[in-house]
């Protein structure tokens, strides 16, 4: 957390982005972790911030006008629970969270890639789950939204060939928690698709970089 004169900012400014984060150091309580990958304005976020203190959450936005709109909302809410890392959601996942150490990973309404050949671009594919499975606490959690079918049916294909993962319903207290996006899709009567999934295995041992 930064102090610019006297504006806070919930915006945490990366040391390294070749070392995982030190989470103990970057919130004034050690909790349990949460990470929203790819969390637009962060309408989410932070109201599931402030209704949850006794838990840590990470907002990773790449847009800056977007991940500014998520601070200024903490920090109307006078949140100390809430940090934002502008970086790609996937370089944050695979090399800058800490393993093991997330109890809960949300994705809401990742770029779909909707042309074949861009599909590659897509956030939850064929390494995802065992990403996820890397930074997950045992029996941590994966919440998945899209607006897009075919982006869905992927996202269920990749997670039924991880035997590591076994799907779970939604809590009721997340449905009820609406993105910015999914706003705007409900108004124009877009249907939101859900999906969780629970980590079952022994955590992954990570190597190479390490922070934690």
């Amino acid at each position: 957390m930064e102090s610019s004169g006297e504006t806070q900012s919930l915006l945490y400014d990366l040391p390294s982005i070749l070392q995982r984060i030190e989470l103990a150091k970057i919130f004034p309580k050690a909790q349990p972790v949460e990470a929203e990958l790819g969390s637009g304005d962060g309408s989410f976020l932070a109201e599931y911030a402030a209704q949850h203190p006794e838990h840590n959450f990470i907002g990773v936005e790449r847009l800056l006008g977007r991940i500014r709109k998520m601070d200024r909302k903490g920090l109307r809410l006078g949140l100390t629970n809430l940090l934002g890392v502008r970086i790609e959601s996937s370089y944050f996942l695979e090399y800058l969270l800490p393993a093991n150490s997330a109890m809960a990973l949300h994705v809401y309404f990742p770029d779909p890639w909707p042309k074949r050949k861009h599909r590659r671009h897509r956030l939850i594919n064929e390494r995802f789950p065992t990403l996820a499975r890397q930074a997950l606490a045992p029996g941590g959690m994966v919440y998945l939204r899209t607006d897009d079918q075919n982006y869905f049916e992927q996202m269920i294909e990749v997670f039924a060939a991880s035997p590591q993962f076994r799907p779970m319903p939604t809590p009721a207290e997340l449905v009820q928690l609406r993105t910015d996006f999914e706003k705007d899709f409900e108004a124009r009567g877009i249907k939101t698709l859900r999906a969780a999934y629970q980590n079952l295995e022994p955590p992954i041992p990570q190597g190479g970089r390490s922070g934690n």
